[in-house]
C-alpha cells in the first residue's frame, strides 16, 4: 500500500513538475516546445510511466542495486552539473541563436541522461566495485561468503535445489551464460535421455529463482573480463569465472573437480555433501535391509537402504528378497559414492571373508 502511494505521489509531483515547465513564458522555451506544449508533456508522462512499469516489472531488488542507484545517482548529478557548467560559455558567446531557450533544454537532457547512465555502468559493474564503494562488498560479506558458481552437471542433478531450500546456503549463486546456452542444447538434442537431462537442469534453476531466500543469477561472461581464450573447454571457463569472481564451483563432475584443484579452486562436490550427510555406520553396528539381489562376487547379496547406499552382505545370496540384520564389517567411501559391507547377525563369514577383500556388485 506505501509503495503504491508512492508511485501515485510521484506521478502527481512529475505531472505537476512538466506542466509548469511545458507553460513556461515564451522567451524561455524552445521553438518545438513552445509550438507543441501539449504534446510535449503528453511525451514527458509517457516517460514517467516507462519509469513506472520498469519499477513493476523488476519485482526482486537487492541493496546491492539500491547502492548502486544512490551512488550512480550522486556522480551523475555531479558530472552532468560539470558538463552544463562546461558548455555554459557556448550559449553565453552567442554561438547559437535562440541560446538561452536551447540552454534550458540541453541542461535538461543533460539532467536527465547523465545520472541515467552512471546508474546504468554501475549496476552492471557493482561487483567490480568493492575498494570504490566498501558498502556494497560489506553488505555482501554479511549475506554470505564467496560466490557459488553452479554448473550444468549440478542444475541437471537437481539437489542443488533440495540444498537451497533448506536455507543453509545463503550466498550468492551465479550460473555462467555459457551454462545456460549448454542445457539449452542438451534440452534441444534429438537423444531422449539427453533432451531430458536438459530440461531437468532447465527446470532445476527456474526453481531455484523462485525462492525468494536465494540469492541467484546468470553471469554474463560478454561483460566480464575474462581472459580465456573463445576455443577454452567448458571447464577451463567455469574455472576462469571462479577466478574472476574469487567463488566456489558446484559440481558432481569428478573430472571438473580434479581440473579445478591443481589451479587452487574451490570446488564443493554434492556427492561429497550428500555422503557427509549420510549416517554414520562403523564396524560392528547392525542395519536391517531388504536384500533385493544376488551380488556379483558368489555368496552376496545387496540391499539398499533409504538414502540410496548400496549394502553387499556377505552370505546374503540364499537370503534375496528377505529382510536380514546386517552387522557392518566395513565402509567404502569416496566421491562417486559409499558402500557398506556387512554380513547376516549372529553367522560367522571368516571363511569366505577371511582374506579381507570386497567385491564391488
Amino acid at each position: 500500500m506505501l509503495l503504491s502511494f508512492v508511485r501515485a505521489l510521484f506521478v502527481c509531483i512529475a505531472a505537476a513538475a512538466l506542466a509548469t515547465y511545458v507553460n513556461q513564458s515564451d522567451e524561455v522555451l524552445p521553438a518545438l516546445v513552445m509550438n507543441n506544449r501539449f504534446l510535449t508533456f503528453s511525451g514527458l508522462m509517457l516517460v514517467i510511466g516507462g519509469v513506472i512499469g520498469l519499477d513493476l516489472l523488476i519485482r526482486r531488488k537487492r541493496i546491492e542495486d539500491l547502492s548502486a542507484v544512490y551512488f550512480g545517482l550522486l556522480i551523475g548529478v555531479l558530472l552532468a552539473y560539470l558538463f552544463i557548467q562546461a558548455i555554459d560559455p557556448l550559449f553565453d558567446q552567442g554561438f547559437f541563436e535562440d541560446g538561452p531557450a536551447y540552454y534550458n533544454m540541453m541542461s535538461m537532457v543533460i539532467l536527465l541522461v547523465v545520472p541515467y547512465l552512471s546508474i546504468s555502468f554501475l549496476l552492471q559493474t557493482k561487483d567490480d566495485f568493492r575498494f570504490v564503494i566498501p558498502y556494497v562488498e560489506f553488505s555482501r560479506e554479511l549475506k554470505g561468503g564467496r560466490p557459488l558458481i553452479l554448473d550444468s552437471h549440478a542444475l541437471i542433478d537437481g539437489r542443488i535445489a533440495e540444498l537451497t531450500e533448506t536455507h543453509l546456503i545463503d550466498a550468492q549463486m551465479l550460473v555462467p551464460d555459457f551454462v545456460l546456452e549448454d542445457l539449452q542444447r542438451i534440452a534441444d538434442s534429438g537423444d531422449k535421455v539427453r533432451r531430458g537431462r536438459g530440461r531437468r537442469g532447465l527446470d532445476v534453476l527456474s526453481r531455484l529463482q523462485q525462492y525468494p531466500h536465494a540469492e541467484i543469477r546468470i553471469y554474463d561472461t560478454n561483460q566480464s573480463k575474462r581472459t580465456a581464450p573463445k576455443s577454452a573447454s567448458h571447464d577451463q571457463l567455469l574455472i576462469e569465472v571462479a577466478k574472476l569472481v574469487s567463488g566456489r564451483i558446484i559440481t558432481n563432475d569428478v573430472n571438473l573437480n580434479k581440473i579445478a584443484s591443481v589451479q587452487q579452486i574451490d570446488v564443493i562436490n554434492l556427492n561429497d555433501v550428500a555422503n557427509a550427510l549420510k549416517p554414520k555406520y562403523i564396524p560392528g553396528e547392525h542395519v536391517r535391509i531388504n536384500l533385493i539381489k544376488e551380488g556379483e562376487s558368489y555368496g552376496q547379496g545387496v540391499g539398499y537402504l533409504d538414502d540410496g547406499t548400496m549394502v553387499v552382505c556377505e552370505q546374503g545370496r540364499d537370503m534375496v528378497g528377505q529382510e536380514v540384520e546386517v552387522e557392518v564389517t566395513s565402509v567404502l567411501q569416496n566421491s562417486a559414492g559409499r558402500m557398506i559391507f556387512g554380513k547376516p547377525y549372529g553367522m560367522n563369514t571368516s571363511s569366505s571373508s577371511g582374506s579381507g577383500r570386497h567385491s564391488r556388485p
